[in-house]
């Protein structure tokens, strides 16, 4: 379970946000290389008042590299990275919504495989992050 865990309407300072950004990083490379055999190379968690961004890179195995290389197959390869990225939102955002204690009422994805890049990024129902005060900025 989540070491961060925000409970009512508390609003993580910069400390914590910091600190929920790692704890997400490290569950999200775990998940995809539990699931896919294969982690991210390069995780980036970003979670400022009502927006959660997860961005990876380097998550392309080879034989998808090689395949990517032509245009049907650059296709194929995102159809196939954008289930994952689904099925990912389906096991994962229950998780994220206890953490940050807010339910995501938007979410999008974007695969660009050809970069070997994707995001999934989620709106939430409540501002999760405190102000930065002007010493903090």
């Amino acid at each position: 379970m989540a070491a961060v865990r925000l409970e009512g309407n508390d609003r993580l300072n910069e400390r914590a946000r910091r600190k929920a950004q790692h704890e997400l990083k490290i569950y999200m490379e775990k998940y995809f290389k539990s699931k896919l055999g294969k982690g991210v190379d390069h995780t980036r968690v970003n979670i400022w008042e009502d927006v959660v961004i997860i961005r990876g890179e380097g998550f392309l195995t080879d034989p998808e590299k090689y395949i990517v290389e032509t245009a049907a197959g650059k296709d194929v390869v995102n159809s196939a990275r954008i289930h994952v990225a689904k099925q990912h939102a389906i096991d994962n955002v229950p998780y994220i919504e206890r953490m940050l204690n807010a339910k995501v009422v938007h979410q999008s994805f974007l695969v660009e495989a050809e970069k070997d890049f994707w995001m999934h990024v989620m709106i939430l129902d409540r501002t999760v992050t405190q102000e930065l005060s002007p010493t903090n900025k």
